[in-house]
């Protein structure tokens, strides 16, 4: 009887030519390329379908959009973009993966750890995660002048002031972004130091319109609707000051949502994904990555969108190596 149904259970498998692991960008412009190339691409959304864009008011920097356009509207258009060719967009989440170490190998995913489907090729899209500083404040005027991205929003903000938090080379680095266009940039180190590179540090000194505070965390932001300003708070004395400000950045690193690929796939120590060479191949046959999940230089909705496009040509291409194998003399 056990036999029985579990030949029933196996009947009902659903099997994939191309998966595709999330929704922003990158996760949709795979599914118009893939489609159009008649991968029959299925889309799992996961828990924030849209991905970061999602979060973000306004876009002014992809091109094609000279008015410029809010991130949710972006991303419908793009879902709308990749069903128009055939594309299947679901809302779910991928919470376990066993990826065949064999080319032509099958793999075999769990959707919200009920469902279970096989895929001849997958292609992971799931993002990163910005980190906040989750002061209740923060989280509450984000998208009212709180980013997570200086080259994203910075425009936004010119001939004005702004904080930055963070002390590494991206926090640096968009620090002196900022400088170029902001009045007065204030940049705010938890420590005595700054974990930046020497030459990082030696061009945020070299601005004379940055303010580096070290020891220096935030209490609190100010403002109801946006932000008007924040409270400061000296880790070593204890003594709080207000400063005005209109925008504040938070450039403490991003987490990659790779979490249930470690162990199969290769990663850096931080975990994004590796690719080979300038391909968007992981050390999975027919396994692909793309986007801010294994991109940690750039994360820019237009460079996610491009290893999207070369995820599903790689896809492509693999699968025709398996479906028509060169012939050995």
């Amino acid at each position: 009887m056990n036999t029985m149904k579990n030949i029933h259970m196996a009947a009902k498998l659903e099997r994939l030519k191309t998966l595709i692991i999330g929704s922003g960008p990158a996760g949709y412009t795979a599914a118009i390329y893939a489609a159009r190339a008649d991968l029959k691409p299925v889309v799992y959304t996961g828990l924030e379908p849209g991905g970061q864009l999602t979060t973000t008011t306004e876009v002014d920097n992809f091109p094609g959009y000279p008015d410029g356009i809010d991130g949710p509207a972006m991303m419908v258009q793009l879902q709308k973009q990749a069903e128009r060719f055939g594309t299947e967009v679901r809302f779910g989440v991928v919470t376990a993966v066993e990826l065949s170490n064999e080319v032509g190998g099958i793999h075999k995913v769990t959707i919200d750890d009920t469902t279970a489907i096989e895929a001849e090729t997958i292609i992971i899209s799931t993002g990163a995660t910005a980190k906040y500083l989750n002061i209740p404040s923060e989280q509450r005027l984000r998208g009212g002048g709180v980013s997570a991205c200086a080259v994203c929003d910075g425009f936004f903000y010119k001939g004005q002031d702004v904080a930055i938090v963070g002390a590494g080379d991206t926090a640096a680095e968009e620090a002196s972004y900022l400088a170029n266009i902001c009045k007065k940039v204030t940049m705010l180190v938890r420590k005595d130091h700054m974990r930046a590179s020497k030459a990082m540090q030696n061009r945020v000194s070299s601005l004379s319109n940055i303010e580096i505070r070290y020891n220096s965390e935030i209490d609190e932001v100010l403002g109801d609707q946006v932000v008007e300003g924040l409270r400061i708070v000296n880790n070593k004395t204890g003594e709080k000051e207000d400063i005005k400000i209109t925008g504040l950045f938070i450039a403490i690193g991003h987490t990659p949502n790779t979490d249930i690929f470690k162990g199969q796939l290769d990663m850096d120590e931080v975990g994004y994904i590796l690719t080979k060479g300038k391909s968007t191949k992981t050390n999975k046959p027919g396994v692909f990555a793309c986007g801010d999940a294994q991109d940690k230089e750039y994360r820019q909705a237009v460079t996610a969108a491009g290893t999207g496009c070369m995820a599903a040509l790689d896809a492509e291409r693999y699968l025709a190596t398996i479906e028509t194998p060169e012939v050995v003399a």
